[in-house]
Protein backbone atom coordinates (compact mmCIF):
# COMPACT_ATOMS: atom_id res chain seq x y z
CA UNK A 1 0.00 0.00 0.00
CA UNK A 2 1.34 3.83 -0.87
CA UNK A 3 0.19 6.55 0.81
CA UNK A 4 0.01 10.00 -1.07
CA UNK A 5 1.11 13.23 0.96
CA UNK A 6 0.27 16.79 0.35
CA UNK A 7 3.23 19.07 1.34
CA UNK A 8 3.75 22.52 0.39
CA UNK A 9 7.11 20.97 -1.27
CA UNK A 10 5.85 18.71 -3.35
CA UNK A 11 3.75 15.30 -3.43
CA UNK A 12 5.50 12.66 -1.22
CA UNK A 13 4.76 8.56 -1.75
CA UNK A 14 5.34 6.74 1.19
CA UNK A 15 5.19 2.96 1.30
CA UNK A 16 3.50 1.21 4.05
CA UNK A 17 6.16 -1.32 5.42
CA UNK A 18 3.48 -3.08 7.98
CA UNK A 19 -0.10 -2.78 7.26
CA UNK A 20 -0.98 -5.48 10.05
CA UNK A 21 -0.55 -2.49 12.14
CA UNK A 22 -3.13 -0.25 10.62
CA UNK A 23 -5.84 -2.50 12.30
CA UNK A 24 -5.11 -1.23 15.49
CA UNK A 25 -6.01 2.33 14.87
CA UNK A 26 -6.50 3.28 18.06
CA UNK A 27 -2.53 2.13 19.18
CA UNK A 28 -1.46 3.37 15.85
CA UNK A 29 -0.25 6.91 16.81
CA UNK A 30 2.40 5.22 19.54
CA UNK A 31 4.20 4.13 16.58
CA UNK A 32 4.81 7.65 15.14
CA UNK A 33 5.89 9.11 18.79
CA UNK A 34 9.48 8.74 17.66
CA UNK A 35 11.61 9.02 14.58
CA UNK A 36 12.35 5.58 14.76
CA UNK A 37 9.60 3.89 15.30
CA UNK A 38 7.75 6.03 12.20
CA UNK A 39 10.24 4.63 9.80
CA UNK A 40 9.62 0.99 10.67
CA UNK A 41 5.81 1.67 9.86
CA UNK A 42 6.21 3.91 6.50
CA UNK A 43 8.95 4.65 4.17
CA UNK A 44 9.75 7.71 1.48
CA UNK A 45 9.45 5.66 -2.17
CA UNK A 46 8.99 9.19 -4.29
CA UNK A 47 8.87 13.01 -3.96
CA UNK A 48 7.68 15.30 -6.83
CA UNK A 49 8.76 18.63 -5.96
CA UNK A 50 6.86 22.09 -7.06
CA UNK A 51 8.88 24.13 -9.42
CA UNK A 52 7.21 27.77 -7.87
CA UNK A 53 4.93 28.84 -6.18
CA UNK A 54 1.73 29.44 -8.63
CA UNK A 55 2.74 25.69 -9.61
CA UNK A 56 2.11 24.19 -5.99
CA UNK A 57 -0.71 26.97 -5.73
CA UNK A 58 -2.63 25.46 -9.15
CA UNK A 59 -1.67 21.96 -7.08
CA UNK A 60 -3.72 22.82 -4.26
CA UNK A 61 -6.50 24.45 -5.83
CA UNK A 62 -7.39 21.17 -7.78
CA UNK A 63 -6.81 19.05 -4.39
CA UNK A 64 -9.37 21.71 -2.38
CA UNK A 65 -11.72 21.11 -5.71
CA UNK A 66 -11.56 17.24 -5.84
CA UNK A 67 -9.65 16.71 -9.26
CA UNK A 68 -5.72 15.93 -9.11
CA UNK A 69 -3.49 18.50 -11.44
CA UNK A 70 -1.62 17.17 -14.56
CA UNK A 71 1.96 16.93 -12.74
CA UNK A 72 0.07 14.64 -10.33
CA UNK A 73 -1.38 12.23 -12.70
CA UNK A 74 2.65 11.99 -13.91
CA UNK A 75 3.74 11.56 -10.63
CA UNK A 76 1.52 8.61 -10.15
CA UNK A 77 1.60 6.72 -13.49
CA UNK A 78 5.27 6.58 -12.61
CA UNK A 79 5.19 4.62 -9.29
CA UNK A 80 1.50 3.56 -8.44
CA UNK A 81 1.35 0.48 -11.27
CA UNK A 82 -0.51 -2.47 -9.49
CA UNK A 83 -0.45 -0.48 -6.47
CA UNK A 84 -3.09 0.53 -3.47
CA UNK A 85 -3.36 4.50 -2.99
CA UNK A 86 -4.60 5.91 0.14
CA UNK A 87 -5.84 8.98 0.27
CA UNK A 88 -7.01 11.71 2.55
CA UNK A 89 -9.56 12.88 0.58
CA UNK A 90 -12.51 10.51 -0.95
CA UNK A 91 -13.59 12.83 -3.73
CA UNK A 92 -9.90 12.85 -4.96
CA UNK A 93 -9.37 9.10 -4.35
CA UNK A 94 -12.54 8.70 -7.06
CA UNK A 95 -11.54 10.95 -9.16
CA UNK A 96 -7.57 9.05 -9.51
CA UNK A 97 -9.58 5.55 -9.55
CA UNK A 98 -12.04 6.96 -12.90
CA UNK A 99 -9.14 8.61 -14.54
CA UNK A 100 -6.06 6.41 -13.97
CA UNK A 101 -7.67 3.28 -12.75
CA UNK A 102 -5.82 3.36 -9.16
CA UNK A 103 -7.32 1.44 -6.49
CA UNK A 104 -7.83 4.03 -3.52
CA UNK A 105 -8.35 3.88 -0.08
CA UNK A 106 -10.16 6.15 2.49
CA UNK A 107 -10.77 5.29 5.93
CA UNK A 108 -10.05 5.87 9.67
CA UNK A 109 -6.73 4.34 9.48
CA UNK A 110 -5.46 6.04 6.78
CA UNK A 111 -6.56 8.99 8.20
CA UNK A 112 -4.58 8.10 11.50
CA UNK A 113 -1.68 7.37 9.25
CA UNK A 114 -1.80 10.59 8.00
CA UNK A 115 -1.37 12.51 11.48
CA UNK A 116 1.67 10.54 12.06
CA UNK A 117 3.29 11.01 8.98
CA UNK A 118 2.69 14.91 9.11
CA UNK A 119 4.05 14.52 12.89
CA UNK A 120 7.71 13.48 11.72
CA UNK A 121 7.39 14.81 8.25
CA UNK A 122 10.90 16.31 8.13
CA UNK A 123 12.24 13.27 9.79
CA UNK A 124 10.78 11.06 6.99
CA UNK A 125 11.90 13.10 4.01
CA UNK A 126 15.41 14.01 3.79
CA UNK A 127 16.45 17.12 3.15
CA UNK A 128 13.17 19.08 3.91
CA UNK A 129 13.80 20.90 7.06
CA UNK A 130 11.32 22.77 9.52
CA UNK A 131 13.34 25.90 8.62
CA UNK A 132 12.24 25.64 5.19
CA UNK A 133 8.95 24.07 5.43
CA UNK A 134 7.61 27.12 7.23
CA UNK A 135 8.08 30.11 5.01
CA UNK A 136 6.66 27.26 2.18
CA UNK A 137 3.70 26.58 4.49
CA UNK A 138 2.98 30.61 4.87
CA UNK A 139 3.42 31.64 1.33
CA UNK A 140 1.07 28.64 -0.15
CA UNK A 141 -1.60 29.62 2.54
CA UNK A 142 -1.31 33.30 1.46
CA UNK A 143 -2.11 32.55 -1.95
CA UNK A 144 -4.39 29.94 -1.33
CA UNK A 145 -6.75 32.33 0.72
CA UNK A 146 -6.73 34.79 -1.89
CA UNK A 147 -7.57 32.02 -4.53
CA UNK A 148 -10.97 31.11 -1.84
CA UNK A 149 -11.95 34.69 -1.82
CA UNK A 150 -12.04 34.42 -5.75
CA UNK A 151 -9.97 38.08 -5.62
CA UNK A 152 -10.22 39.11 -9.35
CA UNK A 153 -8.98 42.55 -11.27
CA UNK A 154 -11.95 41.76 -13.56
CA UNK A 155 -14.74 42.23 -10.14
CA UNK A 156 -13.13 45.17 -8.61
CA UNK A 157 -16.24 47.83 -8.40
CA UNK A 158 -14.08 50.42 -6.97
CA UNK A 159 -12.51 51.52 -10.47
CA UNK A 160 -16.79 51.66 -11.08
CA UNK A 161 -17.24 53.84 -7.60
CA UNK A 162 -14.32 56.59 -8.93
CA UNK A 163 -15.29 56.50 -12.38
CA UNK A 164 -18.61 57.49 -11.99
CA UNK A 165 -17.14 60.07 -9.39
CA UNK A 166 -15.27 61.32 -11.95
CA UNK A 167 -18.15 61.56 -14.96
CA UNK A 168 -20.20 63.69 -12.38
CA UNK A 169 -17.33 66.06 -11.77
CA UNK A 170 -16.47 66.42 -15.39
CA UNK A 171 -20.00 67.18 -16.06
CA UNK A 172 -20.39 70.17 -14.06
CA UNK A 173 -16.91 71.05 -14.75
CA UNK A 174 -18.35 70.97 -18.59
CA UNK A 175 -21.14 73.28 -17.83
CA UNK A 176 -19.00 75.79 -16.16
CA UNK A 177 -16.63 76.17 -18.65
CA UNK A 178 -18.99 75.99 -21.48
CA UNK A 179 -21.02 79.04 -19.68
CA UNK A 180 -18.25 80.74 -19.47
CA UNK A 181 -17.26 80.51 -22.97
CA UNK A 182 -20.91 81.82 -23.89
CA UNK A 183 -20.58 84.64 -21.92
CA UNK A 184 -17.18 85.86 -22.90
CA UNK A 185 -17.78 85.55 -26.51
CA UNK A 186 -21.65 86.92 -25.76
CA UNK A 187 -19.99 89.76 -25.56
CA UNK A 188 -18.39 90.20 -29.20
CA UNK A 189 -21.46 87.80 -31.28
CA UNK A 190 -24.78 87.72 -28.57
CA UNK A 191 -26.47 86.03 -31.28
CA UNK A 192 -24.69 82.92 -31.80
CA UNK A 193 -26.31 81.71 -28.50
CA UNK A 194 -29.40 81.10 -29.58
CA UNK A 195 -28.43 80.34 -32.89
CA UNK A 196 -26.32 77.50 -31.88
CA UNK A 197 -27.74 75.51 -28.81
CA UNK A 198 -25.20 72.63 -27.98
CA UNK A 199 -22.26 73.91 -25.89
CA UNK A 200 -19.99 71.61 -27.58
CA UNK A 201 -20.67 72.56 -31.14
CA UNK A 202 -20.54 76.51 -29.91
CA UNK A 203 -16.92 75.69 -28.67
CA UNK A 204 -16.05 74.46 -32.07
CA UNK A 205 -17.91 77.77 -33.60
CA UNK A 206 -16.35 80.39 -31.37
CA UNK A 207 -12.65 78.45 -32.01
CA UNK A 208 -12.89 78.51 -35.64
CA UNK A 209 -14.38 81.57 -36.16
CA UNK A 210 -12.65 83.80 -33.95
CA UNK A 211 -13.90 87.44 -35.31
CA UNK A 212 -17.41 87.64 -36.21
CA UNK A 213 -15.94 89.49 -39.62
CA UNK A 214 -14.55 86.03 -40.47
CA UNK A 215 -17.88 83.98 -40.45
CA UNK A 216 -18.85 85.07 -44.15
CA UNK A 217 -15.18 83.25 -45.68
CA UNK A 218 -15.46 80.07 -43.48
CA UNK A 219 -17.10 77.02 -43.91
CA UNK A 220 -18.96 75.79 -41.30
CA UNK A 221 -20.13 72.54 -42.97
CA UNK A 222 -18.51 70.22 -40.98
CA UNK A 223 -19.73 71.46 -37.70
CA UNK A 224 -23.04 72.45 -38.75
CA UNK A 225 -26.01 72.11 -40.73
CA UNK A 226 -26.72 74.37 -43.81
CA UNK A 227 -29.63 75.82 -42.36
CA UNK A 228 -28.03 76.77 -39.52
CA UNK A 229 -24.73 78.03 -41.44
CA UNK A 230 -26.66 80.45 -43.69
CA UNK A 231 -28.38 81.96 -40.49
CA UNK A 232 -25.23 82.29 -38.48
CA UNK A 233 -23.60 84.20 -41.12
CA UNK A 234 -26.36 86.13 -41.98
CA UNK A 235 -26.15 87.32 -38.25
CA UNK A 236 -22.47 88.37 -38.04
CA UNK A 237 -23.07 90.87 -40.91
CA UNK A 238 -25.69 92.49 -38.59
CA UNK A 239 -24.51 91.66 -34.92
CA UNK A 240 -24.76 94.49 -32.04
CA UNK A 241 -21.96 92.73 -29.88
CA UNK A 242 -18.74 95.03 -29.15
CA UNK A 243 -15.08 94.45 -31.04
CA UNK A 244 -12.88 92.34 -29.01
CA UNK A 245 -8.80 92.44 -29.23
CA UNK A 246 -7.03 89.68 -30.85
CA UNK A 247 -5.44 89.08 -27.16
CA UNK A 248 -9.21 88.55 -26.10
CA UNK A 249 -9.90 86.07 -28.72
CA UNK A 250 -6.30 84.09 -28.12
CA UNK A 251 -7.41 83.60 -24.65
CA UNK A 252 -11.40 82.14 -25.64
CA UNK A 253 -9.65 80.33 -27.93
CA UNK A 254 -7.36 78.52 -25.68
CA UNK A 255 -10.90 78.31 -22.99
CA UNK A 256 -12.65 76.74 -26.15
CA UNK A 257 -9.60 74.28 -26.13
CA UNK A 258 -10.44 73.32 -22.76
CA UNK A 259 -13.98 72.39 -23.30
CA UNK A 260 -13.62 70.09 -26.23
CA UNK A 261 -10.57 68.14 -24.46
CA UNK A 262 -12.90 67.87 -21.45
CA UNK A 263 -15.70 66.37 -23.59
CA UNK A 264 -13.54 64.51 -25.44
CA UNK A 265 -11.95 62.96 -22.16
CA UNK A 266 -15.60 62.74 -20.97
CA UNK A 267 -17.00 60.44 -24.03
CA UNK A 268 -13.72 58.45 -23.46
CA UNK A 269 -14.50 57.57 -19.81
CA UNK A 270 -18.41 57.21 -20.19
CA UNK A 271 -16.97 53.94 -22.49
CA UNK A 272 -14.57 52.92 -19.78
CA UNK A 273 -17.19 53.08 -17.04
CA UNK A 274 -19.71 50.82 -19.83
CA UNK A 275 -17.14 48.18 -20.37
CA UNK A 276 -16.15 47.75 -16.64
CA UNK A 277 -20.53 47.56 -15.29
CA UNK A 278 -21.04 45.07 -18.27
CA UNK A 279 -18.08 42.81 -16.95
CA UNK A 280 -18.58 43.27 -13.32
CA UNK A 281 -22.84 43.38 -13.24
CA UNK A 282 -24.24 42.77 -16.43
CA UNK A 283 -27.66 41.80 -15.00
CA UNK A 284 -28.02 45.09 -13.26
CA UNK A 285 -26.76 47.54 -16.48
CA UNK A 286 -29.32 45.36 -18.78
CA UNK A 287 -32.37 46.62 -16.32
CA UNK A 288 -31.64 50.10 -15.36
CA UNK A 289 -28.39 51.17 -17.68
CA UNK A 290 -24.72 51.65 -16.47
CA UNK A 291 -25.46 55.51 -15.09
CA UNK A 292 -27.76 54.54 -12.89
CA UNK A 293 -25.96 50.85 -11.91
CA UNK A 294 -22.86 52.36 -11.27
CA UNK A 295 -24.64 55.14 -8.98
CA UNK A 296 -26.32 52.82 -7.16
CA UNK A 297 -23.48 50.79 -6.59
CA UNK A 298 -21.39 53.96 -5.64
CA UNK A 299 -23.97 55.07 -3.41
CA UNK A 300 -24.11 51.25 -1.70
CA UNK A 301 -20.65 51.09 -1.49
CA UNK A 302 -19.27 48.50 -3.00
CA UNK A 303 -21.63 45.77 -5.32
CA UNK A 304 -21.33 43.29 -2.04
CA UNK A 305 -22.97 45.45 0.17
CA UNK A 306 -25.52 46.45 -2.76
CA UNK A 307 -25.97 42.90 -2.32
CA UNK A 308 -27.47 42.93 1.13
CA UNK A 309 -30.18 45.61 0.32
CA UNK A 310 -33.62 44.52 0.22
CA UNK A 311 -35.78 45.53 -2.97
CA UNK A 312 -37.52 48.14 -0.98
CA UNK A 313 -34.52 50.01 -0.02
CA UNK A 314 -32.56 50.18 -3.60
CA UNK A 315 -35.93 51.51 -4.72
CA UNK A 316 -35.42 54.67 -2.49
CA UNK A 317 -31.55 54.38 -2.39
CA UNK A 318 -30.55 58.38 -2.75
CA UNK A 319 -33.82 59.93 -1.37
CA UNK A 320 -33.05 59.51 1.70
CA UNK A 321 -33.28 62.94 3.17
CA UNK A 322 -37.19 63.07 1.62
CA UNK A 323 -37.70 59.92 3.49
CA UNK A 324 -36.38 60.92 6.43
CA UNK A 325 -37.83 64.22 6.36
CA UNK A 326 -41.37 62.70 5.28
CA UNK A 327 -41.56 60.06 8.50
CA UNK A 328 -40.45 63.07 10.52
CA UNK A 329 -44.00 65.10 9.51
CA UNK A 330 -45.76 62.42 9.18
CA UNK A 331 -46.60 62.69 5.36
CA UNK A 332 -46.19 60.15 2.36
CA UNK A 333 -42.58 58.53 1.81
CA UNK A 334 -40.91 58.99 -1.54
CA UNK A 335 -41.56 56.17 -4.37
CA UNK A 336 -38.22 56.08 -6.27
CA UNK A 337 -34.42 57.31 -5.32
CA UNK A 338 -31.93 56.99 -7.93
CA UNK A 339 -33.95 54.65 -9.76
CA UNK A 340 -35.53 57.35 -11.14
CA UNK A 341 -33.58 58.07 -13.76
CA UNK A 342 -33.79 54.50 -15.15
CA UNK A 343 -35.29 54.17 -18.65
CA UNK A 344 -38.10 51.74 -17.77
CA UNK A 345 -39.76 53.85 -15.10
CA UNK A 346 -39.40 57.06 -17.37
CA UNK A 347 -40.75 55.36 -20.11
CA UNK A 348 -44.28 54.97 -17.46
CA UNK A 349 -46.72 57.36 -16.67
CA UNK A 350 -47.00 59.47 -13.95
CA UNK A 351 -49.89 57.02 -12.33
CA UNK A 352 -47.56 53.83 -13.11
CA UNK A 353 -44.47 55.48 -11.56
CA UNK A 354 -44.49 53.89 -8.51
CA UNK A 355 -45.98 50.85 -9.27
CA UNK A 356 -42.91 50.31 -12.17
CA UNK A 357 -40.23 51.81 -9.54
CA UNK A 358 -41.29 49.26 -7.34
CA UNK A 359 -41.32 46.31 -9.58
CA UNK A 360 -37.81 47.42 -10.98
CA UNK A 361 -36.23 47.54 -7.61
CA UNK A 362 -37.22 44.33 -7.14
CA UNK A 363 -35.81 42.76 -9.70
CA UNK A 364 -32.48 44.77 -9.15
CA UNK A 365 -31.99 43.39 -6.13
CA UNK A 366 -32.05 39.90 -7.39
CA UNK A 367 -29.73 40.87 -10.28
CA UNK A 368 -27.40 42.83 -7.73
CA UNK A 369 -26.82 39.13 -5.88
CA UNK A 370 -26.59 37.08 -8.93
CA UNK A 371 -23.61 39.92 -9.86
CA UNK A 372 -22.08 39.53 -6.48
CA UNK A 373 -22.31 35.83 -5.57
CA UNK A 374 -23.29 33.91 -8.68
CA UNK A 375 -21.09 32.11 -10.83
CA UNK A 376 -22.60 33.11 -14.34
CA UNK A 377 -20.97 36.24 -16.26
CA UNK A 378 -24.03 36.43 -18.68
CA UNK A 379 -26.21 38.96 -18.45
CA UNK A 380 -29.79 36.74 -19.73
CA UNK A 381 -30.99 37.14 -16.50
CA UNK A 382 -31.34 40.93 -16.50
CA UNK A 383 -32.81 40.73 -20.26
CA UNK A 384 -35.04 37.98 -18.86
CA UNK A 385 -36.54 40.57 -16.10
CA UNK A 386 -36.59 43.40 -18.21
CA UNK A 387 -38.88 41.70 -20.92
CA UNK A 388 -41.31 40.71 -18.15
CA UNK A 389 -41.23 44.42 -16.56
CA UNK A 390 -41.81 45.75 -19.90
CA UNK A 391 -44.54 42.98 -20.32
CA UNK A 392 -46.03 44.78 -16.81
CA UNK A 393 -45.85 48.09 -18.08
CA UNK A 394 -47.64 47.13 -20.85
CA UNK A 395 -50.19 45.58 -19.37
CA UNK A 396 -50.57 48.80 -16.67
CA UNK A 397 -50.70 51.09 -19.41
CA UNK A 398 -53.87 49.25 -21.46
CA UNK A 399 -55.58 48.84 -17.75
CA UNK A 400 -55.55 52.59 -17.49
CA UNK A 401 -56.71 53.28 -21.25
CA UNK A 402 -59.29 50.57 -20.35
CA UNK A 403 -60.66 52.49 -17.94
CA UNK A 404 -60.54 56.07 -19.61
CA UNK A 405 -61.54 55.39 -22.85
CA UNK A 406 -63.71 52.90 -25.10
CA UNK A 407 -67.53 52.93 -25.02
CA UNK A 408 -69.94 54.57 -22.65
CA UNK A 409 -70.41 51.94 -20.76
CA UNK A 410 -66.37 51.82 -19.84
CA UNK A 411 -66.68 55.78 -18.88
CA UNK A 412 -66.07 56.84 -15.79
CA UNK A 413 -68.42 58.38 -13.30
CA UNK A 414 -68.11 62.03 -11.99
CA UNK A 415 -69.53 62.34 -8.94
CA UNK A 416 -69.44 65.25 -7.11
CA UNK A 417 -68.27 64.69 -3.35
CA UNK A 418 -70.50 64.56 -0.21
CA UNK A 419 -70.10 63.46 2.84
CA UNK A 420 -73.54 63.48 4.15
CA UNK A 421 -74.79 61.55 1.51
CA UNK A 422 -76.46 58.27 1.97
CA UNK A 423 -75.26 54.73 0.98
CA UNK A 424 -76.90 52.60 -1.31
CA UNK A 425 -78.86 53.02 -5.05
CA UNK A 426 -80.13 56.23 -3.97
CA UNK A 427 -77.55 57.64 -2.02
CA UNK A 428 -75.86 58.97 -5.19
CA UNK A 429 -78.62 61.59 -6.16
CA UNK A 430 -77.80 64.88 -4.61
CA UNK A 431 -80.74 66.65 -3.33
CA UNK A 432 -81.52 69.51 -5.50
CA UNK A 433 -80.63 73.32 -3.44
CA UNK A 434 -83.63 75.58 -3.08
CA UNK A 435 -83.86 78.92 -2.78
CA UNK A 436 -83.92 80.60 0.33
CA UNK A 437 -85.97 84.02 -0.04
CA UNK A 438 -85.90 84.49 3.82
CA UNK A 439 -82.27 85.17 3.86
CA UNK A 440 -82.07 88.39 2.02
CA UNK A 441 -82.11 91.67 3.55
CA UNK A 442 -85.05 93.56 2.50
CA UNK A 443 -84.76 97.24 1.95
CA UNK A 444 -88.21 98.93 3.19
CA UNK A 445 -89.81 102.24 3.68
CA UNK A 446 -89.54 104.14 7.22
CA UNK A 447 -92.97 104.83 9.45
CA UNK A 448 -91.94 108.40 8.51
CA UNK A 449 -92.24 108.24 4.77
CA UNK A 450 -95.43 105.76 4.67
CA UNK A 451 -98.65 107.21 4.29
CA UNK A 452 -101.07 107.03 6.85
CA UNK A 453 -99.59 103.38 7.57
CA UNK A 454 -98.41 102.25 10.99
CA UNK A 455 -95.58 100.11 11.96
CA UNK A 456 -95.62 97.99 14.87
CA UNK A 457 -92.09 98.06 16.28
CA UNK A 458 -91.55 94.90 18.27
CA UNK A 459 -88.33 94.85 20.59
CA UNK A 460 -86.34 91.97 20.10
CA UNK A 461 -86.59 88.81 22.60
CA UNK A 462 -83.80 86.63 23.84
CA UNK A 463 -83.02 83.88 21.33
CA UNK A 464 -84.79 80.66 23.32
CA UNK A 465 -87.51 82.90 23.59
CA UNK A 466 -87.82 84.05 19.29
CA UNK A 467 -90.45 82.96 17.01
CA UNK A 468 -90.76 82.44 12.90
CA UNK A 469 -93.40 85.13 13.33
CA UNK A 470 -91.07 87.67 14.80
CA UNK A 471 -88.38 86.95 13.33
CA UNK A 472 -89.93 87.65 9.47
CA UNK A 473 -91.42 90.32 11.05
CA UNK A 474 -87.82 91.98 12.30
CA UNK A 475 -86.28 91.13 8.49
CA UNK A 476 -89.34 93.67 7.60
CA UNK A 477 -88.23 96.70 8.91
CA UNK A 478 -86.64 99.72 8.15
CA UNK A 479 -82.90 100.13 8.04
CA UNK A 480 -81.39 100.92 11.54
CA UNK A 481 -79.08 103.87 12.54
CA UNK A 482 -75.76 103.28 14.06
CA UNK A 483 -77.42 105.16 17.57
CA UNK A 484 -80.30 103.28 17.21
CA UNK A 485 -77.99 100.02 17.49
CA UNK A 486 -75.68 101.26 20.44
CA UNK A 487 -78.85 102.05 22.50
CA UNK A 488 -80.11 98.81 21.56
CA UNK A 489 -76.43 97.15 23.25
CA UNK A 490 -76.73 99.08 26.13
CA UNK A 491 -80.29 97.91 26.64
CA UNK A 492 -79.71 94.42 26.48
CA UNK A 493 -76.59 94.37 29.24
CA UNK A 494 -78.78 96.10 31.08
CA UNK A 495 -81.56 93.62 31.02
CA UNK A 496 -79.55 90.81 31.29
CA UNK A 497 -77.82 92.49 34.41
CA UNK A 498 -80.33 93.59 36.42
CA UNK A 499 -82.24 89.87 35.66
CA UNK A 500 -85.41 91.62 34.40
CA UNK A 501 -87.46 91.29 31.26
CA UNK A 502 -89.35 93.57 29.48
CA UNK A 503 -92.77 91.94 28.31
CA UNK A 504 -93.24 92.45 24.27
CA UNK A 505 -97.02 92.08 24.24
CA UNK A 506 -100.04 93.81 22.32
CA UNK A 507 -99.45 96.79 20.56
CA UNK A 508 -98.88 100.72 20.99
CA UNK A 509 -102.04 101.08 23.16
CA UNK A 510 -101.64 98.34 25.75
CA UNK A 511 -98.25 100.32 26.32
CA UNK A 512 -99.48 103.64 26.55
CA UNK A 513 -102.21 102.48 29.29
CA UNK A 514 -99.18 100.33 30.94
CA UNK A 515 -97.42 103.74 31.04
CA UNK A 516 -100.62 105.43 32.18
CA UNK A 517 -100.85 102.36 35.20
CA UNK A 518 -97.15 103.34 36.59
CA UNK A 519 -97.70 107.27 36.53
CA UNK A 520 -100.80 106.44 38.69
CA UNK A 521 -98.46 104.48 41.30
CA UNK A 522 -96.09 106.56 41.40
CA UNK A 523 -98.47 109.27 42.43
CA UNK A 524 -99.56 107.18 44.75
CA UNK A 525 -96.70 106.11 46.47
CA UNK A 526 -95.43 109.91 46.60
CA UNK A 527 -98.38 110.92 48.65
CA UNK A 528 -97.97 108.34 51.10
CA UNK A 529 -94.49 109.04 51.55
CA UNK A 530 -95.29 112.67 52.37
CA UNK A 531 -97.88 111.63 54.73
CA UNK A 532 -95.49 109.83 57.07
CA UNK A 533 -92.89 112.60 57.09
CA UNK A 534 -95.70 114.55 58.59
CA UNK A 535 -96.27 112.15 61.32
CA UNK A 536 -92.81 111.40 61.76
CA UNK A 537 -92.78 114.95 62.90
CA UNK A 538 -95.43 114.54 65.45
CA UNK A 539 -94.29 110.92 66.82
CA UNK A 540 -91.51 110.31 69.04
CA UNK A 541 -87.84 110.03 68.44
CA UNK A 542 -87.52 106.12 68.56
CA UNK A 543 -90.72 105.65 66.78
CA UNK A 544 -89.34 108.38 64.03
CA UNK A 545 -86.35 106.28 63.52
CA UNK A 546 -87.64 103.18 63.12
CA UNK A 547 -89.81 104.36 60.30
CA UNK A 548 -87.17 106.30 58.56
CA UNK A 549 -85.30 102.65 58.50
CA UNK A 550 -88.44 101.25 56.80
CA UNK A 551 -88.80 103.94 54.47
CA UNK A 552 -85.12 103.76 53.27
CA UNK A 553 -85.13 100.04 52.81
CA UNK A 554 -88.27 101.03 50.40
CA UNK A 555 -86.71 103.43 48.75
CA UNK A 556 -83.85 101.31 47.89
CA UNK A 557 -86.11 98.43 46.54
CA UNK A 558 -88.14 101.49 44.45
CA UNK A 559 -85.06 103.47 43.18
CA UNK A 560 -83.38 100.17 41.26
CA UNK A 561 -87.05 100.23 39.11
CA UNK A 562 -87.71 104.20 38.40
CA UNK A 563 -84.90 104.99 36.67
CA UNK A 564 -84.87 101.86 34.74
CA UNK A 565 -88.45 101.92 33.07
CA UNK A 566 -87.97 106.25 32.32
CA UNK A 567 -85.11 105.29 30.30
CA UNK A 568 -87.17 102.39 28.62
CA UNK A 569 -90.28 104.86 28.25
CA UNK A 570 -87.54 107.92 26.48
CA UNK A 571 -86.12 104.65 24.16
CA UNK A 572 -89.52 103.72 22.74
CA UNK A 573 -90.47 107.44 22.29
CA UNK A 574 -87.17 108.02 19.73
CA UNK A 575 -87.89 104.91 18.39
CA UNK A 576 -91.77 106.07 17.25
Amino acid sequence: MLVLFETPAGFALFKVLDEGKLAKVEDLWKEFSTADTARKVVKLKAFSKFENTSEALEAATKIIEGTASKGLRKFLRAHCENETLAVADSKLGNAIKEKLKIECVHNNAVMELMRGVRSQLTELIAGLGAQDLAPMSLGLSHSLSRYKLKFSPDKVDTMIIQAIGLLDDLDKELNTYAMRVREWYGWHFPELSKIVQDNILYAKVAKLMGSRENAAKLDFSEILPEEVETELKEASLISMGTEVSEVDLMNIRELCDQVLSLAEYRAQLYDYLKSRMNTIAPNLTALVGELVGARLIAHGGSLLNLAKQPGSTVQILGAEKALFRALKTKHSTPKYGLIFHASLVGQAAPKTKGKISRSLAAKAALAIRYDALGDGQDNSLGLENRAKLEARLRNLEGRELSRSGGSAKGKPKIEAYDKDRKKGAGGLIAPAKTYNPSADAVLGQTPNSAAGIEEDVIPKKRKKEAEPSLIGEVEEEAPVTAEQKKEKKKKKKKTDEEGTAVSNEGNDATEQEGEGKAKKDKKKKKHKTEGNEVQNQSENADAGEKKKKKRKHAEQDEEPEIPSKKKEKKKRKSED
